[in-house]
């Protein structure tokens, strides 16, 4: 059992194991799955202040997003401390080519630590990744109403045109940091 849990799943089982939470959170609860949105539950519940977008009951609308993703965390902690085998990452060849024709040369975790560490967030690729990076993925997600989860597995399943919308702006997103940005980053 251990052995079929520590390997990769195919995407024809992990995709549709992802997928049915979408209609069981609905079914279920009322609820609509997106992660996003927690970081505003987070701010609600410890930021003491007066302004508006952080006063509503976080408890009633936001605790169980809270529980959720707090079980994700959790999940990926024993996945990782109870299912890790030594193998390294499967990247194909083609990609590794590509990665290391940018200058990424460590392969051995799940992201490069020549970026992705304390040591390279001290560096301009590392910074300009990590931190503006994040802000902007942040800043992104909220003004867009969710994250990529929220709008490409739930609200395309609810059929939301401003989801379409969202998951192509994602994608054109993607390819121009991968083919124009990354390279003049790194």
């Amino acid at each position: 059992m251990l052995e079929t849990l520590s390997q990769p799943w195919p995407w024809y089982v992990a995709g549709p194991l992802i997928g049915l939470i979408v209609p069981a959170l609905l079914l279920l609860g009322g609820k609509q799955f997106g992660i996003s949105a927690n970081l505003r539950h987070l701010c609600a519940a410890t930021l003491p202040g007066k302004l508006d977008f952080f006063r509503y009951d976080w408890k009633r609308s936001g605790l169980w997003n809270l529980t959720f993703a707090a079980g994700i965390v959790l999940g990926g902690f024993l996945a990782h401390t109870l299912l890790y085998h030594p193998d390294p990452i499967a990247i194909s060849e083609a990609t590794r080519a590509d990665l290391a024709a940018l200058g990424i040369r460590d392969f051995s975790g799940l992201v490069p630590s020549q970026v992705f560490s304390w040591s390279g967030l001290l560096t301009v690729p590392g910074f300009i990744l990590i931190v503006v990076g994040g802000f902007l993925v942040g800043f992104g997600a909220r003004y867009a109403g969710g994250c990529t989860s929220g709008h490409a597995i739930s609200g395309l399943a609810d059929l939301q045109l401003p989801s379409l919308i969202a998951v192509i702006g994602f994608f054109i997103g993607g390819l121009i940091a991968t083919h124009l940005l990354l390279p003049l980053i790194l």
